[in-house]
C-alpha cells in the first residue's frame, strides 16, 4: 500500500429528497440505501464503502434534516443526521438545484464551521445550464470559498470529478474496512429496508410514514435464504390497506421485495410478510428502540 493512500468518513447531509441515497448508491456501485420519490425515505445512517487503489471513501448516508419534531421518530432522524458532522473527515452538503430554501440555508449555516466541506448541487439534469448560474452565485454568497460541484446522481453526471475532489480531501491513512466490504450493515437490516422501500413506492400519501419493518427470521440455507418480516402499522385501518383486497397489495409488495433480494443475494429467497399493529409506535421511545431506532444503533 502506497504512503499516499487516503481513507476517511464522508458525511452526506441535506434536506429531505435532495438525492443523498441515490448519490451514495451511485458512488459505491451498489444499492445500499433505499430510494423513493418522497422525502424522509431514509431513517437511519447507512454506511457505504467505495474502495479504489488509492483510497477508501466511507460514505455515511443520513436522513434529511428537517424542522418537524412532532414525533419521536422525527427527533431521532434529526439526531441521526447531525450526529455524524463532528466525526466526519469531510462534510458534503447536497442541495437540489431547483430550490434552495430556508432549511437549506439553515444547514449551510450549521456546517459553515467545518474546514473540510463540499457543496454538491444535485439534479442538474432537470434544469437548463443557465438556470444553475443564479444558484451557484447564491451559494457562493452564503459560503464564500467553499467548492461547489454540480452533479446528477441519477444520471451519473460529473461523479468522477466529485469523487476525485472527495478523495483529495481525505486524510492519509490505512483502510478501516476490507477491500471487498461495501457496508457495515447486516443483510437482515438491508432486507427490512428493501421491504420498506416497496411499501413507500406502492402506498399512497402519508401511510408509509406510519410503517416500519422488522426482520424476525433470517436463515441462509445451501440453496435458499428464508426471511420472515413484520410490517408494523400505527392504526387498525392501515393494516387493511397494506394487506389489500384478498391480500393482493401485500403479495405485490412481497414479490417486488423478493426480486430485489434475489438479485442482491444471487440466489433464491423465500420471503414471508406479516402485518401487525402497534399503536403510535413512531412517537413511543420504547417502540422505536425495539425497532432499531436508537442512538446506540447509530454508533454501531
Amino acid at each position: 500500500m502506497s504512503d499516499s493512500f487516503r481513507c476517511g468518513y464522508v458525511a452526506l447531509v441535506g434536506t429531505p429528497n435532495t438525492g443523498k441515497s441515490t448519490l451514495m448508491n451511485a458512488l459505491v456501485g451498489e444499492k445500499l440505501s433505499i430510494t423513493a420519490h418522497r422525502p424522509q425515505t431514509t431513517r437511519h445512517q447507512i454506511l457505504g464503502i467505495r474502495n479504489r487503489e488509492d483510497s477508501q471513501c466511507i460514505f455515511i448516508d443520513t436522513p434529511g434534516i428537517h424542522d418537524d419534531r412532532s414525533k419521536a421518530i422525527h427527533r431521532y432522524m434529526n439526531r441521526a443526521a447531525t450526529s455524524v458532522l463532528d466525526d466526519a473527515d469531510l462534510v458534503c452538503v447536497l442541495l437540489d438545484v431547483r430550490r434552495i430554501g430556508a432549511q437549506d440555508e439553515k444547514i449551510l449555516r450549521l456546517v459553515a464551521k467545518y474546514d473540510q466541506l463540499l457543496l454538491v448541487l444535485n439534479k442538474i439534469d432537470l434544469v437548463a445550464r443557465e438556470d444553475c448560474l443564479p444558484v451557484l452565485q447564491r451559494l457562493g454568497e452564503l459560503l464564500p470559498g467553499v467548492e461547489i460541484v454540480p452533479v446528477s446522481a441519477l444520471k451519473r453526471e460529473n461523479l468522477d470529478t466529485l469523487e476525485d475532489l472527495i478523495v483529495a480531501r481525505l486524510p492519509p491513512g490505512r483502510p478501516f474496512y476490507a477491500s471487498d466490504q461495501l457496508t457495515d450493515r447486516s443483510m437482515r437490516f438491508i432486507a427490512a429496508e428493501i421491504v420498506r422501500e416497496k411499501l413507500f413506492r406502492s402506498l399512497d400519501k402519508e401511510l408509509p410514514y406510519s410503517i416500519t419493518v422488522n426482520v424476525d427470521h433470517y436463515v441462509e440455507e445451501p440453496d435458499l435464504t428464508r426471511i420472515a418480516a413484520t410490517i408494523w402499522v400505527e392504526r387498525k385501518s392501515q393494516k387493511a390497506i397494506v394487506i389489500g383486497k384478498g391480500g393482493r397489495q401485500l403479495k405485490k409488495i412481497g414479490s417486488q421485495a423478493r426480486a430485489d433480494l434475489e438479485g442482491l443475494l444471487q440466489g433464491k429467497v423465500y420471503l414471508q410478510l406479516w402485518v401487525k399493529l402497534r399503536e403510535d409506535w413512531a412517537d413511543d421511545e420504547r417502540s422505536l428502540a425495539a425497532f432499531g431506532y436508537s442512538d446506540v444503533e447509530q454508533g454501531r
